[in-house]
């Protein structure tokens, strides 16, 4: 249960704390200091370097600066190292504090602490003189998470919820039990004496639950008169937004601590679990109800469940918040909004991939009561404010369920792949027995579950066959026709054939074996571009020969009076943008590309992208196309360098911030609209149909556009990403009467 509040590396010793704290409820007198990048046009691994110090944030001062300090201050915030510095408040200029100045590092030391200094607050600058620093954009391993914004040390080492009450010991997630403290080498009570439920709410904000219930007191009261308890801390005055009990007051017992709390007793919590973690069949059917209604916020493009980049319904629409001001406060109320515990990071700088269409919000300053985003104040946006490489993000603290071990991976070259072992019949208390999953059906959404499950990020890749990974004595297949959606927290929760074990070849080589990558990519079709460059062309039989050849045309035209007569193109321009975290890469090696006469190239997409002709209800009435690419950057945004080309049997894909356009007058870019009658109909484009290669989002890969079709001309109008409208907005496009004329509105 430790694992859910906060890993053990965050802690510091407590005999540390209980020297430093005097008999008032006051903190730590010499804190751990913390770093954050802020300032504006930045990338994550760079900015106005900032130092939390005495309660409050504050700059450095460039008069001497060096990039000695730069290492160090980069080494502070999670980077192996820098690479440059910033002087004359380049990120722009900060406020507050200017807590240093005259910084002399060597560049070995362990903190800016260590380094010379003219001494904290002493400085002779303005504002304008802050310093920036750039960070070598690679992680220390396993340091933190950068860009955390005010995020505390836990001065109190990890905290947990133990369940007495007999049976819930063994379920999950533990909602209710006596808050425990990490002490030496056990775990210690805290006396309930003032406990409130300000307190509760942050530590089931801690354990990954949204909300706190009242507890049945006198259970306990009897359970610790049979105890011998061990009492740590009493007096915890928490304000309840608060995302760690460490950033409470209280105080430590000091000596023999079994004779304290003589008046009270172990403080209990009890936590209303949210609608992911929900066991009860009551509590179930009660979040459902509350679920009826479309929720106006929602996380995009995480790994995991409880982070994601924040998006906003505002108008019908999606869009994003962007991170100015963003803080724990303001990451907390979505965390609860959603159902999560409160905030662990608040991500700053498109850490969770950029997002799409209008940017909503900016300057969210919530105070942490509130029970929903939109009642924090904000300011609207303006089109010089933000853009989308500032969509903010958050992570959540989730309830610890255990899913990570019930799987393995067996065999691989690191931790990231190998084949898929799952452990059965672990709930009836026995000892797990390890099985392999049937390579039959498994793909890339399946693969992401396992991934997600294995704690591991996205899933890379999802193998049928892992011969080449035989290292472990386990052999039988305990799983088969498992099919998940890709959005599961485990394999159990997919469909499967429970023990009706059906799997043609239940050999070792067949198991499933995964690849998982802490980044993917993520596609989007340019909707505007659509509608922009569609129109309709007659082309002539006698110049279609090679687009027959390469099935570009609807079966019809094979019974055509060649060379004669024609086909009905509608044709239209697709700009196809990486807007992950991880360049796209076709999944076929290059000997198995395909040359395209047509076009002068190899593809190295047999499928990937369907172009289709639906009535409002969905069926089609354009026999449509699968047209196979070559993946190539045609253009990239600023400061970022084209690296895939189609010429000359050139390496493929599309980098991160780069798009491929094809345009319209390239053969097969097309629907052969010959055979479809007048009227209104959709036009529909699916990126990545098959979800042949993995991202981080596959929700975003349909754009829908209203047509009207007169049998001489189209209109195309209202193109839009598959789920970048409310439910309402898209029930209304599905609607669509159609044009009383040729005014689009």
């Amino acid at each position: 249960m430790a694992g859910a509040a906060g890993a053990a590396g965050r802690a510091v010793d407590v005999e540390q704390r209980r020297a430093a704290t005097p008999p008032s409820p006051t903190r730590s007198s010499v804190p751990p200091l913390k770093f954050r990048l802020a300032g504006y046009p930045r990338k994550h691994n760079e900015g106005r370097i900032e130092v939390f110090y005495n309660e409050e944030w504050g700059t450095i001062c460039d008069d001497d600066f060096t990039l000695a300090n730069a290492q160090v201050l980069c080494r502070q915030l999670g980077f192996v190292g820098a690479t440059g510095w910033a002087h004359s408040a380049k990120y722009g200029k900060g406020v507050g504090r200017i807590w240093l100045d005259n910084v002399n590092c060597a560049g070995n030391e362990k903190s800016i602490r260590d380094c010379k200094h003219r001494g904290w607050g002493n400085s002779d600058c303005s504002h304008e003189e802050d310093a920036g620093v750039i960070c070598k954009d690679e992680r220390i391993p396993g340091f933190k998470d950068s860009n955390v914004i005010e995020t505390e040390q836990s001065h109190v080492e990890e905290v947990r919820l133990r369940a007495v009450v007999s049976g819930a010991q063994r379920r999950l997630p533990v909602t209710e039990g006596i808050v425990e403290v990490r002490y030496k080498d056990g775990w210690a009570q805290i006396c309930d004496e003032g406990w409130d439920s300000k307190n509760s709410r942050v530590i089931c904000g801690m354990m990954g639950f949204p909300t706190e219930k009242k507890v049945n007191r006198n259970f306990y009261k009897l359970f610790a008169e049979r105890q011998q308890l061990n009492y740590r801390l009493h007096s915890v005055s928490c304000t309840g937004t608060e995302v760690h009990i460490s950033m409470c007051t209280f105080q430590f017992y000091r000596g023999n601590s079994s004779a304290a709390c003589s008046t009270g007793m172990p403080a209990v919590v009890s936590c209303l679990p949210g609608p992911l973690f929900a066991t009860g069949s009551a509590q179930k059917k009660k979040q459902r109800q509350q679920q009826q209604s479309q929720p106006r916020i929602r996380l995009k493009g995480g790994a995991k469940a409880g982070e994601g980049r924040v998006e906003v319904l505002k108008n019908n629409e999606w869009g994003t918040i962007c991170d100015d001001r963003w803080n724990l406060l303001s990451a907390s109320v979505v965390c609860r909004e959603l159902g999560f515990g409160s905030a662990k990071e608040a991500l700053t700088g498109a850490r969770m991939g950029q997002g799409t269409g209008p940017i909503h919000l900016n300057e969210v300053q919530c105070l942490g009561t509130e029970k929903s985003l939109w009642s924090c104040p904000f300011k609207n946006i303006t089109q010089e404010d933000c853009k989308h490489t500032e969509d903010a993000a958050v992570r959540c603290n989730i309830p610890y369920m255990g899913y990570e071990n019930l799987i393995r991976l067996s065999g691989g070259r690191s931790r990231f792949e190998g084949r898929v072992e799952v452990a059965v019949g672990a709930a009836e208390g026995d000892e797990p027995r390890w099985g392999l999953v049937c390579g039959e059906g498994w793909g890339t959404l399946e693969a992401m579950v396992a991934c997600r499950q294995l704690g591991l990020g996205f899933a890379n890749h999802g193998l049928q066959e892992t011969w080449y990974w035989d290292a472990s004595n386990v052999t039988e297949m305990v799983l088969s026709g498992v099919k998940c959606a890709g959005h599961e927290l485990s394999l159990n929760h997919c469909q499967h054939h429970g023990s009706s074990l059906n799997c043609r070849n239940t050999g070792t080589r067949f198991a499933a074996g995964v690849i998982c990558s802490e980044t993917a990519s993520d596609l989007l079709l340019h909707a505007p571009l659509v509608q922009e460059t569609a129109y309709i062309e007659d082309r002539p039989l006698h110049m279609l020969y090679c687009a027959a050849e390469e099935n570009c045309l609807s079966s019809s035209a094979r019974h055509a009076n060649w060379p004669y007569g024609h086909r009905r193109l509608l044709r239209f321009s697709s700009q196809i943008h990486n807007n992950g975290r991880a360049d796209f890469r076709p999944k076929a090696g290059r000997h198995s590309w395909v040359w395209h006469e047509c076009h002068r190239h190899y593809h190295s997409m047999d499928i990937f992208t369907h172009y289709d002709i639906l009535t409002p209800n969905g069926t089609k009435v354009a026999e449509g196309h699968k047209a196979s690419f070559c993946l190539e950057d045609t253009e990239c945004e600023e400061d970022v360098a084209k690296r895939y080309e189609c010429a000359n049997f050139g390496e493929q894909g599309i980098t991160v911030g780069c798009w491929d356009l094809y345009r319209h007058d390239i053969d097969c870019q097309w629907i052969d609209i010959t055979d479809v009658k007048p009227g209104n109909y959709i036009l529909q484009v699916v990126i990545n149909p098959n979800f042949e290669v993995a991202e981080s989002d596959f929700t975003n890969n349909a754009m829908k556009c209203n047509c009207k079709y007169d049998g001489h001309r189209i209109w195309v109008h209202s193109c839009h990403i598959g789920d970048a409208l409310s439910e309402e907005a898209s029930k209304r496009f599905e609607q669509y009467p159609g044009q009383l004329n040729n005014q689009i509105s």
